[in-house]
């Protein structure tokens, strides 16, 4: 009997994985296509910071309420009505395109599009992040992480290639019929399971949103888990999010140089995240995250100190095993100290301080990086990434608010 219940509930994590891997495919590709296409339309920094405020803003508005929802309302319903919103936007865009003929008027829309998309993942998001702790044990978190974040990266590793075939031999808008297609899977696939409800909430929406906020102040390693979440996606523009123009000032202007770099980064990334599923049982998150970021600032001053393009891309796979290695270390941390009526709401934190931070660093990075060296902006924030792990190192020490952890 036990052993039946066992593998009943990894049955249902691996479906919940994949479905949401399938989705994150298309997401991702309608997310590259954008921004190589204002990448290599314009070769203007501030059109991608655009792109990058218009994605991301919407998301950190709606994640505190959605995180909140995502507590007091059904999960599997936020999830499959975001999922069908954010491809019902997609698919009307795909229309919509040769209405636009001229390149500014098209640019404006597929920002509009972006924000729309955004508003859905702040929804979505929290939703998804606090499924995962009710369908798998608590020692088992740190492994699943990491094996979700292998799995993601493996689809993201995927999809620059794609992306660049498509582009090759289709267009825009053949990328976004890809996200149409995926998303139809990804809720096939995920309606017909049966998920754990979380323990519903007493106060409206937006009291949930404050109790949400007092609660992660009130524990400190809550508050300080999150705060090095936004500083670290903060950090990681100038060698992560702007490497496109990086490759494409330094190294080369074709789909072959960025889409290079970007399956190099992705291939690191899953590295990192299986990497992270083996060490789960052996090592917590306190004790890995100092040492990731340590690693994740290293490779960016290497990065931007690199003058061939194949020793880039080699320190490009080691800068997303770190990134992997960070990412799930703080997801597993989250989880053990939020309690269980609370994930959604201190996931949807999580989400709107990544959705603030990282349009923040587009805005501060990539309008300066017109202006100044690239390389020394990644020298820089790899620097500022070796203060961060010191910050996790101190945050570890500080004793759990939560019986037992």
């Amino acid at each position: 009997m036990a052993g039946n219940k066992k593998e009943a509930w990894q049955a249902r994590a691996a479906i919940f994985l994949i479905s949401q891997c399938i989705t994150l495919f298309g997401s991702t590709l309608v997310q590259m296509a954008v921004v190589w296409y204002a990448t290599m339309e314009t070769a203007s920094g501030a059109w991608v910071a655009a792109f990058t405020v218009c994605a991301y803003v919407p998301q950190f508005l709606f994640s505190l309420p959605g995180g909140a929802w995502a507590d007091r309302y059904s999960r599997k319903a936020l999830i499959i009505g975001a999922d069908a919103a954010i491809a019902a936007v997609t698919l009307a865009m795909v229309f919509m395109l040769p209405l636009y003929t001229a390149q500014r008027a098209r640019l404006v829309a597929l920002l509009g599009m972006s924000t729309l998309r955004a508003i859905g993942a702040g929804i979505q998001t929290p939703a998804v992040n606090a499924v995962l702790p009710g369908l798998v044990p608590p020692k088992q978190r740190m492994r699943y992480n990491g094996i979700n974040a292998a799995m993601q990266a493996a689809v993201q590793f995927a999809a620059p290639a794609v992306a660049a075939a498509v582009f090759s031999l289709g267009t825009l808008a053949s990328t976004l019929l890809i996200d149409v297609a995926t998303a139809a899977v990804g809720i096939a696939l995920f309606a017909p399971m049966r998920l754990p409800q979380p323990i519903p909430g007493s106060s409206s929406a937006p009291a949930g949103i404050k109790a949400g906020i007092r609660y992660a102040l009130k524990n400190r390693r809550i508050a300080r888990w999150l705060l090095l979440h936004g500083l670290f996606t903060f950090l990681c523009v100038p060698a992560g999010f702007l490497s496109g123009l990086f490759v494409r000032r330094t190294f080369g202007d074709t789909y072959w140089h960025l889409t290079a770099a970007e399956v190099a980064g992705f291939a690191g990334m899953a590295a990192g995240g299986a990497a992270m599923s083996c060490l789960g049982k052996r090592a917590g998150g306190a004790a890995v995250l100092p040492y990731a970021l340590a690693a994740f600032g290293t490779f960016a001053v290497a990065m931007a100190a690199a003058q061939g393009f194949a020793l880039y891309i080699a320190l490009m796979f080691g800068y997303g095993a770190a990134l992997s290695a960070a990412q799930a270390s703080l997801t597993t941390l989250l989880q053990q100290e939020a309690e269980e009526s609370m994930q959604g709401r201190v996931f949807g934190l999580a989400g709107a301080l990544y959705a603030a931070f990282l349009p923040a660093g587009m805005a501060a990075f990539g309008p300066l990086c017109d202006a100044v060296p690239l390389r020394a902006l990644m020298a820089f924030s790899g620097g500022a990434l070796f203060l961060l792990a010191a910050f996790a190192f101190a945050a570890a020490r500080l004793p759990s608010c939560r019986p037992g952890q």
